[in-house]
């Protein structure tokens, strides 16, 4: 008990489910966002490259370039850059809020490039058939590529999730919370090293849960693994 007591002298166990809290609400949220812009661009890559289902090279460069500039940025450097949209968007450049704005802004593009990835793992003899049948490019997207890509797209989730989760001690930086911001807080700063290890462990256990539900997801939704 009086080891207990040393432990959570100055950082108590409500302390760090809030931090678990807050940690959570930025990942999923960034996340979830990313997704949404990451998709449509995703589609767009694949979509509009060469002997793909509406090829278009001006456009496919252009996108290309956009993502690949964002990505190639360092995620420290492109949140100073980008503090004025999170200021526009959150109206604020600092917080939990403006935090997600920067992990969205640099996600997107690493989703978008997975979304490819995944999408060119279907098999093409399975759209030239949609395509013969007379599905139109819509259709082929949402009734063959989404469901046939499903497994490899979770896998990618999973990657960007746990991508995303380990940005997140950056939240010190401009004012935010989670555990990141309680490890540099208390263990950087104050020399608490042993807030700065609980901080890292519970980090490092929420990584692995997320991982693994969602290896798990894609596993149970690959027909070629249920077939077996």
């Amino acid at each position: 008990m009086e080891f207990l007591s040393s432990l959570f002298e100055n950082v108590t166990p409500a302390m760090y489910g809030e931090a678990i809290l807050v940690t959570v609400k930025i990942t999923l949220f960034s996340t979830l966002l990313s997704y949404i812009l990451g998709i449509p661009l995703g589609v767009l890559l694949y979509g509009t490259s060469k002997d793909s289902i509406f090829p278009n090279s001006a456009v496919n460069g252009v996108v290309g370039t956009i993502v690949n500039i964002i990505r190639s940025i360092p995620f420290i450097i492109l949140l100073v850059m980008t503090q004025p949209v999170a200021k526009l968007i959150t109206g604020s450049k600092i917080g939990d809020n403006a935090f997600i704005v920067y992990l969205v802004i640099a996600a997107a593009p690493f989703v978008a490039r997975m979304i490819e990835s995944s999408f060119r793992e279907v098999d093409r003899g399975v759209i030239e058939a949609a395509q013969s049948m007379g599905s139109n490019n819509f259709q082929i997207i949402m009734k063959v590529l989404l469901p046939e890509a499903k497994p490899s797209l979770i896998v990618g989730s999973a990657i960007a999730i746990t991508t995303i989760l380990g940005y997140t001690p950056m939240t010190y930086l401009i004012a935010g919370g989670g555990l990141g911001q309680m490890a540099i807080q208390y263990g950087l700063y104050r020399f608490e090293t042993d807030a700065m290890y609980i901080s890292s462990i519970l980090l490092i256990v929420l990584v692995q849960i997320m991982q693994e539900t969602l290896n798990y997801i894609a596993k149970k939704s690959d027909k070629r693994i249920r077939g077996k």
